[in-house]
């Protein structure tokens, strides 16, 4: 299996500052802290991973202590702000030894004198701290929106389920097992509230390569119905409150860093540029070539062209939007007068029928990279190169057309948020344009350092390029007080983005 490896001189780069400016553009350090229209009395955070503080690909305590709401409620305690109690993991690993799936956090080891992330094994068993509730930090990893609505969400008896119709985070705190995740926020009474939900109705699918097999991606519409009716209900608290829309996928690393085109001779060798060059040269000739010639004598001859000796070459992927090839392929290799395509007939049509060359368009997930080369079951070893000779199933790629599909969905939930942010008065986070910015080169700055969305050497992503680190969170959670802020007239001050943590090195 191969590693996502980073150059150990690379991440030289964490150090570098550029000027002195801040790109925020509310800070209100020197101010008076007031409360303003606003009762921070009780706080409670709903949402998923994002609000739980997830990072690394677990959810452990180090992370959870830099949680955006656990710095919110630290500023709020200097506006009259009450207790902020999260549902702390027992470890500073994470994951459940006792649950299939959900292993211990990511961490940074030196492999074969480079940088790789490596998982840990899982910190412990499942626990349950309900009797130390109720907390304050409601976010809950993996939940979708029509998840916080749902009854049993936290009951233990369906975890065993398939699939699982209740969550293990949820049932360690869930005050018992026939609740939900919004009966335990209103039984808290709260004056003020922050909600950050609906990444999950997107991003899992988006992840999956938006396999449907896999993960689906919930329809805007009923998005739309769950959504309002999670804002009823939370409105029947009266509560003020502060609402967050959701990024694009094309905004996290984890979409965004293994190009489509990682095939280079150096990389087909194993660093041996003339292993590779041989590797090419007897692929062109027994698979590239052939192909090429099939897809040109039934109408797809843009689908796959000759691989590259001096070029970065792009990966070959199945790609479900296509019009299927795959009989008419079948057909000319029987009939190509060549005995040894003859003889793969039927195998060449079923197995590149909707085949084609990845293109800068489409998203390589950060899973996929440690994929590629690895063998497909049942296929004749010369063949069976994942993404080199054989095509990627669709959950490994996120197709140009599946970009299309899921931002659509999005676009059109992030509509449906700030409708109900209007509607309610709620303050209204822009978290889909703070990722863009995150998202690009100049990135953002504080008190002099940059942050990028680049995967672990921009400072903002952890290590599963999903999710924050202490210092993104920070940036997430001013960005919160900001809306905050101007909505209700409040002081609150922004947090010191530069004092939480980032990736950490070995």
């Amino acid at each position: 299996m191969k590693k996502i490896l980073f150059s150990l001189f690379s991440i030289s780069a964490l150090l570098a500052t550029q000027s002195c400016k801040t790109d925020f553009d509310t800070d209100v350090t020197d101010v008076v802290v007031t409360k303003g229209d606003a009762d921070f009395t009780k706080y409670v955070a709903l949402g998923n991973s994002l609000t739980s503080g997830y990072r690394d690909n677990a959810l452990y305590s180090d992370g959870q202590n830099e949680s955006y709401p656990s710095m919110i409620a630290q500023q709020m305690k200097l506006a009259g702000g009450g207790e902020f109690k999260q549902p702390m993991m027992p470890n500073n690993i994470g994951g459940f030894s006792n649950l299939p799936g959900f292993g211990g956090r990511l961490n940074l080891q030196v492999v074969n004198g480079s940088l790789a992330p490596v998982a840990s094994d899982p910190g412990g068993t499942l626990d349950n701290i309900s009797a130390g509730g109720p907390y304050q930090n409601m976010g809950v990893p993996g939940a979708k929106v029509a998840h916080l609505l749902a009854p049993g969400y936290g009951n233990p008896a369906g975890l065993a389920s398939n699939p699982a119709t209740a969550n293990p985070y949820f049932t360690r705190f869930a005050s018992n097992a026939q609740t939900s995740v919004i009966a335990d926020f209103l039984a808290q009474k709260p004056t003020f509230f922050s909600l950050w939900i609906g990444n999950n109705d997107a991003l899992l699918y988006a992840l999956a390569g938006a396999d449907s097999s896999v993960e689906t991606l919930t329809p805007a519409d009923q998005f739309k119905t769950y959504y309002n009716m999670l804002i009823a209900q939370i409105a029947s608290t009266k509560a003020k409150g502060v609402i967050a829309n959701i990024p694009d996928v094309t905004t996290i690393p984890n979409l965004t860093t293994v190009p489509y085109n990682p095939l280079t001779s150096s990389v087909l060798g194993g660093g041996n540029i003339a292993v590779g060059e041989a590797t090419i040269d007897k692929l062109n000739a027994n698979l590239y070539g052939p192909l090429v010639q099939l897809l040109k004598a039934v109408g797809g001859g843009d689908r796959i062209q000759m691989l590259s000796k001096t070029a970065a070459n792009p990966l070959l992927i199945k790609d479900e939007s296509l019009n299927n090839l795959g009989p008419a392929i079948t057909y000319a290799a029987a009939n190509s007068g060549n005995p040894v395509l003859a003889a793969l007939a039927t195998y060449l049509g079923a197995t590149y029928g909707q085949a084609r060359q990845a293109k800068a368009s489409d998203l390589i997930p950060l899973a996929t990279k440690n994929a590629i080369g690895t063998a497909e079951a049942g296929v004749p070893a010369d063949l069976s190169a994942r993404g080199i000779a054989y095509p990627f199933a669709d959950k490994y790629i996120l197709t140009s057309t599946e970009v299309t599909e899921v931002n659509t969905a999005i676009a059109s939930y992030n509509e449906t948020i700030k409708a109900a942010a209007t509607a309610n008065g709620y303050a209204f986070v822009d978290a889909n344009a703070k990722m863009k910015e995150l998202a690009q080169k100049s990135g953002i700055q504080w008190n002099g350092v940059k942050y990028t969305a680049t995967f672990v050497t921009g400072g903002a992503f952890s290590l599963d390029g999903v999710h924050l680190t202490g210092r993104g969170y920070a940036i997430v959670a001013n960005e919160f007080v900001n809306a905050i802020n101007k909505q209700y007239k409040s002081t609150l001050p922004l947090v010191d983005v530069n004092k939480y943590s980032g990736v950490k090195f070995p």
